[in-house]
This record gives C-alpha cells, sequence and structure tokens, in this order.
C-alpha cells in the first residue's frame, strides 16, 4: 500500500475515481498501522522492561500512519494545489518521509517483539534446568513425583515456545538443528522419568547412577543448543563449523571448473589443486572404513586418480588458454572442463553408491534386534557373564551405524540431511553405552521391574533410530535421483512435453505481492485443513490403507499450493499451481475409488453413506480438474483461476476431512472395538514427507510431542502407586 502512494505519478488531471482510490489506500494504511500497534501495546503492556521502548516505537508508528490517512484526504478537495491544507499532491515528500518513519517504527516493534519471545525461551529454559537440578538431587519418591509433575507442565510451555519458533525460522539448516535438539529432549523426558525410578529404587548401584547422569547431560547439552539457535550465538564466540561433505565439495570444485568459461582468471590454479585435495582426503572416510566394499574401495581410488589427471590437463590448457584464445585452444579447454566435471559426477555417484548400500545391508541385518532381545533376556536372568558378551555385540553394532551415519553424511545432498545425519551419529553414539549401564543394573537387580522398564525405554530408543535411519536412507535417495527439493513438499511439478499439450503454449505467470496478500487468508484455511487431514490419518493403525495414503498424499499437494500463496515452495508459477490441482484431483478420484472396496469392511447399513460421501468427493474433483485445465489469457483471468482452484482445493480438502474420520469411525464400529485407531503418535520432528505421504517437517514442528509430556505429567498417580 505504502509502495501504491509513493509511485504514484502526478497527473494535470485527476478524476473522483483517482482521488477517492488515493484515499482509500491512505486510510487503509492507518488501519492497518492502528491494528498492528494495537498488539504492541498489549505486548509492551506484558513486559514491563521493554514497555517504555516499544511504547515509542509503537507512538511513532501511530503518527506516521495518521499523517498518511492526513496526506491522503483529498477527495474534499475540487482543487488541492490552490487549497491550504497540505496532500500527496502538494507535498509528496511529505509522504516518503512518513512511509519512512512508519517503516521504521514497525521493523523496531518486530524487532523488539522478537527480543521478548526469545526472552521468554530463555526464561522458559531456565525454569526446565533448575526443575532438573532439583530432580537430580530427590532422595525420596514421593517428592520425586511432586517435582516431576511440575517439570512435565514446564516442559509442555518450552515445547510449545519452541515449536512456534522453529516454524518461524526461514533458515533451514537452523530448522533442522532445532528438531533434532527438540526430538532429543522429547526422548529423554521419558527416559529422564524412567532412569530416575530407577536409581531412586537401587540407590546404591553405580550402573543406575552412570545410566541416569547420562540422561541429564544429554538433556543439558539438548536444551543449550535450542537457545544458541534461537539467540544465534555459540558459547565463548566460536563460530560454528560443520565438516564439509564430499557432496559439498563437489559441488564447490564443479562450479569453480565451469566458471573458468566466463572468466579464465578469477582463480589461480593452487586454488582449484587444494578444492580437489580436500574432497579427495574426505574419500578416504570411505577407502579407510572397515565396511566399504573391495570393489567399492578400487572403483574410488582409480576415479580419485583420475580426477587428479583430468586436473591436470584442465590447468594445462587452462594456462594455455591464458595465453592465446584460439578457437582450437578454446575447444580443448571446453572438453578438459567437461571431463574433469564428469569424473567428478562419476566419482560422487561411485560414493553414494558405496554409503547407501552399506546402509541397506546394515540396516536388513539389525532389524530383527536379536543383541536387544538378547539383553534383555539375559538382564531378567542376572546372567552378569552374557550380559558383558551382548554389551560387547552392541559396541560393535555401535561402531557400525556411527560409521555408517559419517559415510551417509558425505553423500546427504542437503544441509538439513547432514543436520539429520551428525544427529542419528551422536543418538547412537550416546544411547549404546545407556543401554549398557542400563543392562548391567537389570542384571544385578533381575526381579526390578523398574530396571526392566528403564532397559525396555532404552531399547526403545534404539529401535526408533535405527527405523529413522531407514526413512533418511530414502531421503538421501530421493535427492540424489532428483525425486525432491529441500522443501520436503509432494513434487509433481509439469514436465515439458507431458501431461498437457498446452503446456508449452502458456507462458508461466508468477503472483505478485498484491495478488499474493489477497489469497493469503484462502492459504491459511488450506494450511489449516492439512493439519486437520493429518491428525486424521494418524488415527488410522493400518497406515499402509489405500485410502489413507491417498489421503496423506491429497494432504501434501494441498501444503504445497499452501506455500504457492506464501510465494515459498517448489511452485513458483500459476502454471506450476494449476498442474498440482490436476494431480490433486486426480489423486482424489483415486481414493474416492478405492471407497466401494472400503466400503465391504463395514455393516450394511453404513454402505449407502459412505457411497453417497464417494459420489461428492468425485464430483468436486471433476469441478476442481474443470477448473485447472481451463485456458485463460491475461493477468487477471489468471489470478481468478488461482484463486478459485485453491478455493476448490480447500473445499476438497473439507470434505475429505470428514472423509476420513467417517471411515475410520465405521471401520471401528464395524470390528465391535478391535481397534482400527491408535494412540496419538509420540514426539516425531523428522517425519519427512517422502513420495506422497510424506510429511513436512515445518507443519509438524508443533507437535513436539507436547501430548507426550501432558500424558507423563497426568499419569503421575502410576508413580505414587508403586
Amino acid at each position: 500500500q505504502i509502495t501504491t502512494l509513493i509511485n504514484h505519478k502526478d497527473k494535470p488531471k485527476r478524476s473522483d475515481k483517482t482521488l477517492q482510490a488515493i484515499q482509500r489506500v491512505g486510510q487503509a494504511v492507518s488501519l492497518a498501522v492502528g491494528r498492528f500497534v494495537t498488539v504492541g501495546e498489549a505486548i509492551a503492556n506484558e513486559n514491563h522492561e521493554l514497555k517504555e521502548e516499544m511504547s515509542l516505537a509503537c507512538i511513532e508508528a501511530r503518527r506516521a500512519g495518521e499523517t498518511i490517512a492526513k496526506l491522503t484526504d483529498v477527495t474534499s478537495l475540487d482543487h488541492p494545489e490552490s487549497d491550504s491544507h497540505i496532500t500527496i499532491f502538494t507535498d509528496k515528500t511529505a509522504v516518503v518521509k512518513a512511509a519512512r518513519l512508519l517503516l521504521s517504527s514497525v521493523t523496531k516493534v518486530l524487532v523488539l517483539a522478537d527480543r521478548i519471545v526469545i526472552k521468554q525461551i530463555i526464561t522458559s529454559r531456565n525454569k526446565v534446568l533448575a526443575t532438573m537440578e532439583q530432580l537430580e538431587k530427590v532422595i525420596s519418591f514421593q517428592e520425586f513425583v511432586q517435582i516431576f509433575s511440575q517439570f512435565g507442565n514446564e516442559m509442555v510451555e518450552f515445547a510449545h515456545l519452541t515449536g512456534d519458533r522453529q516454524n518461524d525460522l526461514k533458515d533451514e539448516k537452523k530448522k533442522a538443528r532445532m528438531a533434532a535438539s527438540r526430538a532429543v529432549l522429547e526422548k529423554c523426558t521419558m527416559m529422564l522419568l524412567t532412569a530416575s525410578k530407577t536409581c531412586l529404587r537401587h540407590p546404591d548401584c553405580e550402573s543406575a547412577r552412570i545410566n541416569k547422569e547420562g540422561v541429564f547431560h544429554r538433556m543439558r547439552v539438548a536444551l543449550e543448543q535450542v537457545i544458541e539457535i534461537v539467540t544465534d550465538s555459540r558459547p565463548n564466540g566460536d563460530s560454528e563449523m560443520s565438516p564439509i561433505s564430499i557432496y559439498s565439495g563437489i559441488r564447490e570444485f564443479k562450479s569453480k571448473v565451469e566458471a573458468l568459461r566466463e572468466n579464465l582468471y578469477f582463480l589461480s590454479k593452487e586454488n582449484l589443486s587444494t578444492m580437489l585435495e580436500v574432497v579427495l582426503e574426505h574419500t578416504e572416510d570411505f577407502t579407510d572404513s572397515a565396511y566399504t566394499s573391495h570393489e567399492h574401495r578400487e572403483r574410488i581410488l582409480e576415479l580419485s586418480k583420475q580426477a587428479k589427471m583430468e586436473l591436470e590437463q584442465l590447468v594445462s590448457v587452462w594456462m594455455q588458454a591464458q595465453n592465446q584464445k584460439t578457437k582450437d585452444v578454446m575447444e580443448d579447454l571446453e572438453v578438459a572442463i567437461l571431463k574433469t566435471c564428469q569424473c567428478m559426477n562419476e566419482l560422487k555417484r561411485e560414493v553414494h553408491s558405496a554409503a547407501t548400500s552399506l546402509a541397506a545391508d546394515l540396516l536388513k541385518y539389525h532389524t530383527d534386534h536379536m543383541v536387544l532381545k538378547a539383553l534383555k533376556i539375559t538382564g531378567v536372568e542376572g546372567n552378569l557373564e552374557a550380559v558383558a558378551e551382548y554389551t560387547c555385540k552392541l559396541s560393535e553394532q555401535k561402531e557400525q551405524l556411527v560409521e555408517l551415519c559419517r559415510l551417509l553424511r558425505h553423500v546427504s545432498g542437503t544441509e538439513p540431511l547432514e543436520i539429520t545425519c551428525i544427529h542419528a551419529e551422536e543418538t547412537f553414539q550416546v544411547t549404546g553405552p545407556q543401554i549398557i549401564s542400563a543392562a548391567e543394573t537389570l542384571a544385578l537387580h533381575p526381579s526390578s521391574k523398574i530396571a526392566k522398564e528403564n532397559l525396555e525405554v532404552f531399547c526403545e530408543a534404539w529401535e526408533s533410530q535405527l527405523s529413522d535411519m531407514s526413512m533418511l536412507l530414502r531421503e538421501i535417495n530421493d535427492v540424489f535421483e532428483g525425486r525432491r527439493g529441500e522443501k520436503r513438499v509432494y513434487l509433481s511439478l509439469p514436465r515439458p512435453g507431458k501431461h498437457n499439450a498446452n503446456l508449452k503454449a502458456l507462458k508461466p505467470v508468477k503472483l505478485d505481492t498484491e495478488e499474493q496478500a489477497k489469497i493469503a487468508k484462502l492459504g491459511l484455511e488450506l494450511h489449516l485443513l492439512t493439519s486437520d487431514v493429518d491428525s486424521e490419518t494418524e488415527k488410522w493403525e493400518d497406515q499402509e490403507n489405500e485410502v489413507v495414503q491417498h489421503g496423506q498424499g491429497m494432504s501434501s499437494m494441498a501444503y504445497s499450493m499452501y506455500l504457492f500463496t506464501r510465494g515459498e515452495g517448489l511452485l513458483k508459477t500459476t502454471q506450476d499451481l494449476f498442474h498440482q490441482a490436476e494431480i490433486f484431483a486426480t489423486e482424489g478420484t483415486k481414493l474416492a475409488s478405492a471407497l466401494p472396496a472400503f466400503s465391504a469392511q463395514v455393516h450394511d447399513d453404513d454402505k449407502p453413506l459412505l457411497l453417497f460421501e464417494a459420489e461428492k468427493l468425485i464430483s468436486m474433483c471433476r469441478q476442481l480438474q474443470i477448473t485447472a485445465k481451463a485456458s485463460v489469457q491475461g493477468k487477471s483471468a489468471t489470478f481468478t483461476k488461482v484463486d478459485a482452484c485453491i478455493l476448490k482445493t480447500r473445499d476438497v480438502m473439507t470434505l475429505l476431512c470428514q472423509l476420513l474420520a467417517l471411515c475410520c469411525r465405521l471401520l471401528r464400529k464395524s470390528k465391535s472395538g478391535n481397534g482400527c485407531l491408535k494412540p496419538a503418535p509420540p514426539w516425531r520432528e523428522d517425519n519427512i514427507r517422502t513420495g506422497t505421504n510424506a510429511h513436512n517437517p515445518e507443519r509438524r514442528a508443533e507437535t513436539f510431542g507436547v501430548k507426550t509430556l501432558e500424558n507423563h505429567v497426568t499419569n503421575m498417580t502410576f508413580l505414587e502407586s508403586k
């Protein structure tokens, strides 16, 4: 709105329509500022330490908004230039000045509000730490129950605050780090409960004490990491230095090599050689690993040697080209660039194959969890010798998995996935010794139910991380094969020459800021509906059910359309959106087609209702497809089509949410309580969307296991009964 005013062109003749439009814009700005300032003032009243600064910024913003409203109050003036009243026409610099003051004061309010949010998170963290100290020192079971109840409530508050903050983070790397830290807090909450109970039951047991101390330490580290991300700081002023991966090294090296086509002098041959040496040094992680196959090791060594030779040839031609830019020399340079890049691509492919094939083999080998099962059995038997034997095997397994995480990090392809690999490595490093100490405690006290429960909790954490590794492996393969991007949403972008014969003839259009603002409300409704649909699908025990899978796919696509309304995500143009709407409608039709078969599982009385809803869904999806395929010309018509597609998608999602709930309810009814429903899922930060049924981490952030924590708090009576 401000930009519209500033860019307004002075014309000798001004129609009533123009004058009214200018006044409306000025009033809109003033009203918007008023609403904004009201919120700012409310925040100021609740936070006395920043009240003065915030209040001043709000006063400045309100004053600037009112000034803009006065300067645009031009409708009553037949001849504004002859009137003593100053307007936008007589003094445009006044509008510019007011606009600058407004933007400055609004920015100040936002910065102060952000400081308050950060302070809230730090205060919440401090409360959690203080309560943790009390929990660590407690010696009475009754006192522990009371303090842990308080701790649970404080963790719920911390969960909400950090969940909102994670959603607000723009940096994908920080978002991934936050997700990893919060995942640690989720898993450690239950560990802290059982480890503390075990220590209270067996106060003289050294292994129980070590087990408990490990949990407390890990929670403190995770809390500190959250604060580092929130405040954008590092302890002792250290800068964040994550080790370079082979993928990122190859990517940077290739970009420099290809840049030689444009500029022969922008870097030295020594710099290029150093970059290659760094990449080849990292390949030693593969060639030195005991888990890399002989074939992969030989091939990586061979490609490393070839890369050096190709670079030598490239440098030779490059130096020659600097002296004489003849056609033959430049052609030789192009050939050398292509051969060098091809060699690096082959090296990248080989290390990817080495890491992912090892991962597939190891994960398959460890799916039976034989070592964990053996530890539980021998622990209950009190067989210390057998426990010692199996803890050695678990340590070997841990080393294998840690090595695997390091190799996968090299080929992860994106920074968020690199961080996920690092998080997985740390989890195996820490959880392995904790399982060992828990197993030793059980072996020393084989009749202890709480020691047995404690071992179960740590084993579950290990199994959960192994399950997450399978998901991570799929993600890494998807990135390598180009099936997904960093936003982790459903990918169904149009391909030239496919899907629609008119695609080539249509010019892709991007929405401008004003148009995006208009569809923002619809987009928000779509976002809320995707959350509702996801909640419904999570209630199903059979996640492989065809109805559930189609529902998850539709939710994922609707989420990518929501991102489009914000100018984010992988749908970059309106044509991308229209194609996505077509695919969404097709998926909805598939779901409706699956309902007749599904109805065979429900009572005969309920079938008509289900089939009636299926017909409604087919009709709505058909309408959406017609709208998405309709040909339009011009910016206005294109925007109208965008609005219609999102509106119809919203309506389909509303029906889908009702339909999923109905299906699950009918299935539960037909099974007479045998259960198609499962309890609310635990904290999961890495439910990443893969294919059609993945989940976007941005949207999972708010869950942060709040329900899990609240369950801990409400179930405290169990502790008292023990």
